[in-house]
């Protein structure tokens, strides 16, 4: 069995989606064959037919926040799921204010799938063998949580958005480190992290490799495979940024 993480999209921010710069849908993670879509951004389905991944196959979906561009594509990806609501399947999880009170979850769907668990900080959930985490809600203009995931064989965590805030890589641990960089410098009024505050984190983390995703305009146009090599270089922990279709195994951290 293998752990593969496929970025689906690596657009942050929301004139990187609006133009597809870069395509917006998230994550799709096979988890020794648990199948979960994370933060299916608009285009998600699209992205995931086209790497033959089969949403009808998900075992769960899972939103971090409600954002557009990290939701856009939940409610087509919970009908896949469940068969257009012929077979109550999967799990959903998202914070509460995805549901009410101004929903990015359609209220008629809320039956199709076997439940729905709301993320809240400090909790754990499980899928199949899957687990992970909800160790902090982030600092955000609305409800959003990272995550820590364990399989049997791996941990790793993914910091989503978030400002930057004094101990928040305390929070968070593996031996992958996944980090949504917006911005390439620090101090722009938006609650998104910027390039040397990833650095900070994975130098407290201190996994086996990290990889930076979720890029706004700054970091596109500063070239992030450059960027990434320079804090390999620098911190000597392997950084990556990743790709549009990039699929990840992390059996590569265990040699």
């Amino acid at each position: 069995m293998s752990d593969t993480i496929t970025f689906l999209g690596t657009a942050g921010a929301r004139f990187v989606m609006i133009h597809q710069f870069l395509a917006s849908g998230g994550a799709w993670l096979d988890l020794g064959g648990t199948q979960m879509v994370l933060d299916p951004g608009p285009g998600s389905l699209v992205q995931a037919t086209k790497r033959k991944l089969d949403a009808t196959k998900l075992d769960a979906v899972i939103l971090s926040h409600k954002h557009l561009d990290h939701s856009g594509d939940v409610n087509i990806m919970i009908e896949a799921m469940t068969n257009g609501g012929t077979k109550k399947r999967g799990v959903v999880f998202a914070p509460a204010d995805a549901l009410d009170p101004e929903p990015v979850i359609f209220r008629y769907l809320r039956s199709y799938p076997q439940k729905i668990e709301i993320l809240t900080a400090g909790a754990s959930y499980k899928v199949n063998d899957v687990s992970f985490e909800t160790p902090v809600r982030h600092r955000h203009p609305v409800e959003t949580y990272g995550l820590i995931f364990r399989t049997p064989r791996h941990t790793f965590s993914w910091v989503v958005d978030t400002r930057y805030f004094e101990g928040l890589g305390g929070h968070y641990e593996g031996e992958l480190l996944i980090i949504n960089v917006v911005r390439l410098k620090p101090g722009a009024p938006i609650d998104h992290l910027s390039l040397p505050e990833a650095r900070s984190i994975i130098e407290e983390v201190k996994p086996r490799a990290a990889i930076l995703t979720h890029f706004g305009m700054t970091m596109w146009r500063a070239r992030p495979w450059e960027l990434a090599q320079k804090l390999t270089d620098e911190t000597g922990i392997k950084v990556v940024a990743a790709r549009d279709g990039m699929k990840f195994d992390l059996a590569q951290l265990d040699t």
